[in-house]
């Protein structure tokens, strides 16, 4: 009898990103995937080995939270001995900003978005929420993650991302330089990415803001194959 693959989800942190309603949108995709889905509504879990050994595929979204030192190590032990880590938005991408090993690992850290300009702003999420273009790297189409996805359209916040060059990049977006923006050009930020570490994989995708953005065709099939990828 083949044994079913092992999913921790971890998630919590701000309320604004919907840890949970997102995470719980992609409980039925992993079952139906062939996973046994656990849930820890924190990073506890990371320092307990036994768990981690036995897990295919970490599913992270935690934003802008911290993390203790023997749980990191948890988590990067896991990574390299060939668990999948993979998550969107700031659940993965601005997690623990008080650990550079962490962003070692993930290989990229959210900076900031851009805002509406000041005499549009009303003092919600809103104001940070921007028309922009999802490009597919065109030298990346064929990997499994993006086959078939064409470049989209998105209205939500856009990440900034200070990453480096191990990523191997799938999609990026362009930032773009206003009259008022303090920066002196637009530039290209990515989006997509993967990375190896170890005998592990990561994947993250910047898009998912909230439910309503994962909802999005292309993020969700961006976000599943991704899930689907990073695992062991």
């Amino acid at each position: 009898m083949t044994q079913n693959k092992q999913a921790l989800i971890v998630r919590g942190g701000w309320d604004g990103h919907e840890p949970l309603q997102t995470t719980d949108s992609v409980i039925p995709f992993l079952e139906a995937e062939g996973f046994d889905v656990r849930v820890e509504e924190g990073t506890a879990v990371y320092a307990d080995a036994a768990t981690m050994t036995s897990i295919d595929l970490i599913v992270q979204v935690n934003t802008m939270n911290t993390i203790a030192d023997d749980e990191l190590a948890g988590l990067i032990a896991a990574v390299v001995a060939g668990t999948g880590l993979a998550g969107w938005h700031g659940g993965i991408a601005d997690s623990y900003r008080n650990s550079a090993d962490y962003l070692q690992l993930i290989g990229g850290q959210f900076a900031h978005h851009a805002a509406a300009p000041k005499e549009e702003r009303t003092g919600e999420q809103s104001d940070h929420y921007l028309d922009f273009t999802v490009n597919i790297v065109p030298e990346r189409r064929d990997h499994p993650i993006v086959s078939g996805v064409e470049d989209f359209s998105l209205h939500t916040e856009q990440y900034w991302v200070l990453s480096d060059a191990y990523n191997d990049v799938l999609a990026t977006t362009e930032i773009v330089h206003r009259d008022f923006d303090a920066w002196h050009h637009s530039f290209t930020t990515p989006v997509v990415w993967t990375r190896l570490w170890g005998a592990g994989r990561v994947f993250v995708c910047t898009a998912g803001h909230k439910l309503d953005v994962l909802n999005e065709a292309p993020v969700r099939s961006i976000i599943e194959r991704g899930l689907l990828w990073a695992s062991r």
